[in-house]
């Protein structure tokens, strides 16, 4: 009987208490390279609705290198999320890599989980291809120029992640001049090994492209167990 009562109990708590957990909670959201928060719109709903706090940073992507760009969100975050509150992230390519600088240069010491979507974490062979290119440069501006995969360039630099973080990355693409300059697999920008990043605590691939990953539903709900569980679903 004190079992059964148990079990109902918790059946009829848990639900309760899960929300009020959640509402201590905030989630960033971290477009990436020439997109807006716009493009991360489905997802903020989405955590929304899951009762957290959900903060859609904007940031101007094309105009300054990581480095400057990663001290503009940390401010931001700063300002915006209580230091008692846990703050996570779900990163959408380069936005992935403004967190992997912002936890090596001034870390955050109230990070959660990280989810990245697609994120150049080796870099990105189209950026060693044709980023000399003027036009490459005026489209991306300079943090653009940061996401080749030399040994000795930016990303090479960051390191190992120190959080918990999951990463999704697609295997589709519709881009297939970009696609023709990435070895194996890949989304249309980056290759599904060069999302892997040392430290990471899971890892899948997913039927998805680089532009849209973040909108598909299956992915959101993803991205909310990994938040919850610390894992990706089965």
């Amino acid at each position: 009987m004190h079992s059964r009562i148990r079990t109902f109990i918790l059946a009829v708590a848990l639900p309760l208490v899960a929300p009020l957990m959640q509402a201590n909670e905030a989630v960033v959201l971290l477009h990436g390279l020439m997109r807006q928060p716009g493009s991360m719109s489905k997802m903020a709903d989405a955590l929304a609705d899951e009762s957290y706090t959900v903060h859609n940073l904007g940031y101007p992507s094309r105009e300054f290198p990581i480095e400057a760009l990663a001290q503009q969100v940390r401010k931001e975050i700063s300002a915006l999320v209580a230091s008692q509150q846990t703050v996570h992230f779900v990163t959408h390519s380069m936005g992935g890599i403004l967190v992997r600088q912002i936890q090596k240069t001034n870390p955050l010491p109230n990070i959660g989980r990280v989810v990245m979507l697609s994120p150049p974490n080796h870099g990105s062979e189209v950026v060693d291809t044709i980023g000399e290119w003027k036009l490459f440069g005026k489209a991306n501006g300079p943090a653009g120029n940061q996401l080749g995969t030399a040994s000795d360039g930016f990303i090479a630099q960051l390191g190992p992640v120190n959080f918990e973080c999951g990463i999704l990355t697609g295997d589709r693409s519709i881009n297939w001049i970009n696609s023709y300059m990435i070895p194996g697999q890949d989304d249309g920008k980056v290759s599904t090994e060069s999302a892997k990043v040392e430290g990471m605590q899971a890892y899948k691939i997913v039927h998805a492209t680089h532009p849209m990953i973040m909108k598909k539903k299956s992915i959101i709900q993803e991205v909310i167990h990994f938040l919850q569980a610390g894992s990706f679903r089965e």
